[in-house]
């Protein structure tokens, strides 16, 4: 057989396969709307040809989840969710179980990722008005998606059954006691007996593994379904879908998500998962961070530790709460303003009044308050972290108060003043034109 006969024999193999491959798909297509999601929300999805780097952390957030659920499955393979074996198993996974302690830490280093992940996407949203009109059900989809989320990690943070586990739980359940009326009877139905116990873990488990999972995975389609309705913001906040071309409709700023970005997200997957691996396989623990010494201690109802913390990504609520005095005995107030300093973010499409969206086109006076925003997040984060005499007291003058509680306390009222002032200065801030177009 001459080469001329080869070739022609392997385009005509290629053909048939191209056409097998066509009357596939086609009889996919006829059955459920394969190629039109594809078009709709990749290749003839049109977001904005000046994204940065901030737009990564969406993705990466996606990426995490997926990261978490897949290592997740394979934990609750050797987990037992008992009083008496929880801890063991734990141990006999990291011990016994081949690779298990790559899937243990992942698991442990992917929930704190998810939060450094989120935390940023939020703050991008913070920073160019992803909030604003027409955006206002995506960012409510995304707060809910964060309550989720926070829920999912406390549930999760009891099952390795070690004293900060233990005892972290046991404080958190006792806070919403301190609900009026219902109180008592909320915390008594999480716990599901009068103290953290085997009940309490089979509970924290079952929501963990299949209740939230579900509500996360919903929300997160709701997220990005509504995403795809309105389109993506960008940078300069300039709506790209008001100037499109006459002749095929395509925006004159767009260019479709796939190849472009999802190519350029790879450069962000890529980065994130050397800075993962570094974690895992060096500093899994990360300094106590994500990984408490305490925990590595099997939980003992009898013994309290010297200083019970939530992990650090709670630590700036519980800093909220613990800056709040009582009032009439009641912890109530302090769980109040712990809830109110989480919720107030699903305010924020209301409450900013400004005629830009971008941090670009802002002024110095939002500039200001967004950065004391951020500063008196780190602040109680770290305050969090700490018991609250760690800086001695103040004396007499100040009730002998500590001095981190007064810290707490000064921070806390510049985390809501920033949300509570927001109509007044977004108004009052002197702001520049926006483009017509985006500036790349």
């Amino acid at each position: 057989m001459t080469n001329k006969n080869k070739s022609q024999d392997k385009s005509q193999d290629k053909s048939k396969l191209a056409g097998v491959m066509n009357d596939t798909l086609n009889w996919v297509d006829a059955r459920f709307p394969l190629t039109s999601n594809i078009k709709a929300h990749l290749t003839e999805y049109y977001a904005p040809k000046n994204f940065n780097f901030w737009y990564f952390f969406g993705s990466l957030a996606l990426l995490v989840l997926v990261l978490q659920i897949v290592t997740g499955i394979f934990l609750t393979m050797h987990y037992k969710p008992d009083a008496e074996l929880a801890f063991g198993s734990v141990e006999y996974i990291m011990r016994d179980v081949p690779w298990g302690w790559l899937i243990r830490y992942m698991h442990s280093t992917g929930a704190s990722m998810f939060f450094v992940v989120v935390y940023l996407h939020m703050f991008r949203g913070l920073i160019y008005g992803s909030y604003r009109n027409p955006r206002e059900l995506i960012w409510l989809f995304g707060v809910a998606i964060f309550l989720a989320l926070m829920g999912e990690a406390f549930f999760g943070y009891l099952l390795p059954w070690g004293q900060m586990s233990y005892w972290g739980a046991q404080v958190i359940v006792n806070l919403f006691s301190a609900i009026p009326f219902i109180g008592p009877d909320v915390s008594q139905w999480l716990r599901g007996d009068y103290l953290v116990s085997d009940a309490t873990l089979n509970r924290f488990f079952a929501f963990h593994v299949i209740a939230l999972p579900f509500v996360l995975v919903g929300l997160v389609v709701a997220h990005l379904i509504a995403l795809h309705e309105v389109g993506s913001n960008n940078p300069d906040g300039v709506e790209i879908k008001k100037l499109k071309d006459k002749t095929t409709g395509i925006p004159l700023d767009g260019i479709p998500f796939h190849p472009y970005y999802t190519v350029k997200d790879l450069v962000g997957v890529a980065a994130f998962l050397i800075v993962f691996s570094a974690i895992i396989f060096f500093a899994p623990e990360m300094g106590g961070y994500f990984l408490e010494a305490n925990n590595f201690v099997p939980a003992d109802p009898l013994k309290t530790p010297a200083h019970i913390a939530p992990v650090w990504y709670f630590t700036p609520y519980y800093s909220i709460l613990r800056a709040v005095p009582p009032i009439l005995n009641s912890q109530f107030p302090g769980v109040a303003a712990m809830g109110l300093s989480v919720v107030a973010f699903a305010f924020l499409p209301w409450l900013d009044r400004s005629p830009v969206k971008s941090i670009r086109h802002r002024g110095a006076l939002y500039k200001a308050w967004l950065a004391a925003f951020v500063v008196s997040f780190l602040v109680l984060g770290y305050l969090g972290t700490v018991p609250s005499n760690v800086w001695g007291q103040f004396g007499a003058w100040m009730g002998g108060a500590d001095r981190a509680t007064v810290v707490a306390r000064f921070f806390t009222v510049v985390y809501f003043l920033f949300f509570a002032l927001m109509p007044w200065y977004t108004k009052k801030d002197k702001t520049k034109p926006v483009p017509e177009r985006v500036t790349g």
